[in-house]
C-alpha cells in the first residue's frame, strides 16, 4: 500500500518531462542527455608568413672635426660699457636725539621729506615714566594720541579712575586697529610702555598690517620724573614711580622697532643706553605726518 502511494504520487508530480528544447527557463539552458554534440568545424591554422628584413644601405657619416672655443669679442675702448643693476639695499635702521625745549610753545623742526618707497603707514609708540614729558611732546605737534587717559575719561567720566586696566587697553588696541583698517596714515600711542611685554601686542598688530613702527623713547632721569610728578593735580606716588623706574626697558630694533628717537632733557647725562652697537645720529626728532 505505502509503495503504491509513493508510486501514484510521485506520478502526479512529474507531469513534465524533460526540457528538450532550447528555450530558456527560470533554471536555464537544457540540453537534453540523448542530444549528440554539435559539430564543431575546425580550421588549418596559417603559417605565419616570414618578413624580409629590408637590407640597410650603408651611408658613409662625416667626422666633423672638434670646433675650436670661440674667444670672447675683444671691447673697444670706444664701445659703451653696458652697466650691470645693483640691487637696492634695504632701508638702514637708525637712532635719532632730541632735545627737550624749555616752553611747550616751542614749535617742532621741520618735517623731513618722506621717501618714495614708504610704508603704508606709521605707528608711533612713547616710552617713558609719568612725567618724562610724553604729553607736552604730543601737544607740541598738535597731535590728539590714542592714551588710556582720553577713555578713562570716556568710559568712567573719570581721569584718575584706575579700574578695568585690562578693559582700557583692549579697547585701545580697537581703537588702534579700526584705524589701521581704515588706512590711517600716522597713528600715535600715548602709554608708558616700559617693558617689551607691553610693547609687543602693538607692534604685532602694526606690522600685520604692513605699518612702520617708530619708537620715542623719554630717557628723563627719575629725579626730573619726580619733580614734574609734585606740581602735578594727578599725582603717582613715589614708591610706584621707583618700581615703574626699575622696570623701564629702553627700546631695541630686535622687538621689530623701524626707527628709534631718545627725547633727553637738556643738560642732562644719558641714564640708559640704547643700542650701543649702533650710531646714533645728531638728528632733532623723526618726520611728522599729522
Amino acid at each position: 500500500m505505502r509503495d503504491w502511494l509513493r508510486d501514484t504520487l510521485m506520478r502526479r508530480r512529474s507531469k513534465r518531462g524533460p526540457n528538450d528544447s532550447e528555450s530558456t527557463g527560470k533554471i536555464g539552458q537544457e540540453i537534453p542527455q540523448n542530444q549528440p554534440a554539435p559539430l564543431r568545424p575546425e580550421y588549418p591554422t596559417p603559417a605565419p608568413a616570414v618578413t624580409a628584413e629590408p637590407e640597410v644601405e650603408a651611408v658613409p657619416v662625416a667626422v666633423e672635426a672638434p670646433q675650436a672655443v670661440e674667444a670672447a669679442p675683444e671691447v673697444s675702448p670706444e664701445a659703451p660699457l653696458q652697466e650691470t643693476p645693483v640691487p637696492e639695499a634695504a632701508p638702514q635702521k637708525k637712532i635719532e636725539l632730541e632735545t627737550q625745549p624749555d616752553s611747550v610753545a616751542t614749535p617742532p623742526p621741520a618735517v623731513q621729506p618722506v621717501s618714495a618707497k614708504s610704508p603704508r603707514g606709521y605707528v608711533v609708540l612713547t616710552i617713558g615714566l609719568p612725567g618724562s614729558g610724553k604729553t607736552t611732546w604730543y601737544k607740541r605737534r598738535g597731535v590728539t594720541p590714542l592714551s588710556s587717559d582720553m577713555l578713562r575719561n570716556i568710559l568712567f567720566d573719570d581721569i584718575t579712575d584706575q579700574r578695568y586696566q585690562g578693559l582700557v587697553f583692549s579697547t585701545l588696541r580697537s581703537l588702534l586697529r579700526a584705524r589701521l583698517i581704515a588706512k590711517m596714515p600716522w597713528n600715535y600711542v600715548d602709554a608708558t610702555n616700559l617693558s617689551p611685554h607691553e610693547r609687543r601686542q602693538w607692534i604685532k598688530m602694526a606690522k600685520s598690517f604692513g605699518y612702520e613702527v617708530q619708537a620715542v623713547f623719554f630717557d628723563v632721569p627719575l629725579a626730573v620724573c619726580l619733580e614734574r610728578n609734585a606740581k602735578r593735580e594727578r599725582q603717582v606716588s613715589d614708591d610706584v614711580m621707583q618700581k615703574m623706574a626699575e622696570r623701564l626697558r629702553p627700546p631695541v630694533f630686535k622687538e621689530g622697532f623701524d626707527k628709534i628717537t631718545v627725547v633727553r632733557v637738556k643738560g642732562a647725562a644719558p641714564t640708559i643706553k640704547v643700542e650701543p652697537d649702533l650710531p646714533a645720529t645728531n638728528v632733532d626728532e623723526p618726520g611728522e605726518g599729522e
